[in-house]
């Protein structure tokens, strides 16, 4: 029996100025983020299509990659419809780390997944790659 699990992705002091998007399948993406600077908040859904997999399968318009190694994408710059940005970057948010137990949790309370990402690359420029989650999946207080 599948069900959904809310997520929000925090990016930590993004450069300002830079527009930041959510990629939804392979080539399409939410509407812009604005950016001040200060954080940006990324919200969506997935289906749990099998938690009794490891790591549980997810799937939904927002869900990239192998089923074993799923992750979301965070689109910036010219990736993300800011047509004279020097930037054209995406960032790899891992979902593997999740576990049943934890996405159990989220869908019988309701509650939603979050995570933090730094917004800046050691460049200075927005996040890219794989990006480390500077704190693991938990539950929204």
């Amino acid at each position: 029996m599948s069900r959904q699990a809310s997520f929000r992705i925090i990016v930590e002091a993004p450069p300002p100025g830079v527009a930041w998007v959510l990629q939804r399948r392979r080539d399409e993406a939410e509407p812009p983020v604005g950016n001040d600077g200060n954080s940006l908040t990324f919200e969506f859904e997935l289906t749990v299509a099998d938690a009794e997999a490891a790591p549980p399968r997810l799937t939904g318009a927002f869900a990239q990659g192998p089923p074993k190694k799923r992750f979301v994408y965070l689109c910036t710059g010219h990736r993300a419809g800011q047509p004279h940005s020097p930037w054209q970057r995406r960032a790899k948010i891992h979902l593997d780390s999740l576990t049943a137990e934890l996405l159990a949790q989220a869908s019988a309370e309701g509650g939603v997944l979050v995570t933090r990402i730094h917004g800046c690359a050691k460049d200075d420029g927005p996040a890219c790659a794989t990006v480390p989650l500077l704190v693991p999946w938990g539950l929204a207080d």
